[in-house]
């Protein structure tokens, strides 16, 4: 039994993320527990559990007898997530690009199609697509608590990258860049993977000023 609690915990905790990162529920109102465990056809048990988690990765904030609230996104969240990415994350690309196997380049190839097929029908998937993008290209490097780490940013990051694609033209940006990062990292060229990394994100940091300030 307890199995089948984790396992369904588990699968609100995915339904219940995507739903913040695409804003489907709002910041400023508390979550109803009662009516989203209703909408989701469970019991308010396993759902308690996904949304303690969701605290401790950081999207949700939970307050004393008025319990969850979605988090809200701030310019100076973005910006220590976005320099913990830059601090970590090309130079893990990196190592990925020296270490990959042609399973893990068609992993990666395969991760990339589906971020691809995501942006053309289903908007709302792009976010966790795009996650399983990056973390393909890090996870050959071997270097587990790296892998943790990037992961737990890119889960963070969410919610800015679905805001940062919001502006008309900025998904066929992100493609280029994407299209150009893959080439260098399959062909294991680690110094111009790691550049375009840096770049890549350091891109959607400037573009995320610019919306959150703005």
């Amino acid at each position: 039994m307890s199995i089948v609690v984790r396992t369904l915990s588990e699968q609100i905790f995915t339904i219940v993320r995507e739903q913040i990162v695409s804003g489907k529920l709002p910041v400023e109102q508390a979550i109803r527990q009662d009516a989203l465990a209703n909408q989701l056809g469970v019991s308010k048990i396993p759902l308690r559990e996904a949304l303690a988690r969701l605290e401790q990765e950081g999207l949700l904030v939970g307050q004393a007898n008025r319990g969850y609230f979605v988090r809200a996104m701030s310019s100076g969240e973005a910006e220590e997530i976005f320099a913990l990415r830059l601090a970590i994350e090309p130079d893990a690309v990196a190592a990925g690009a020296l270490s990959a196997t042609d399973a893990d380049r068609a992993a990666a190839r395969e991760a990339l199609a589906a971020l691809d097929v995501a942006a053309a029908e289903h908007l709302d998937e792009v976010a966790a697509h795009n996650r399983e993008f990056h973390i393909a290209m890090v996870r050959p490097g071997g270097r587990l608590l790296t892998t943790q780490l990037v992961e737990r940013l890119q889960i963070l990051a969410e919610r800015y990258v679905h805001k940062h694609l919001e502006p008309a033209g900025r998904e066929d940006r992100a493609h280029l860049e994407h299209a150009e990062l893959m080439t260098a990292w399959e062909s294991g060229d680690a110094d111009r993977t790691r550049a375009l990394a840096r770049a890549h994100i350091e891109g959607t940091l400037t573009d995320l000023r610019r919306q959150l300030n703005g």
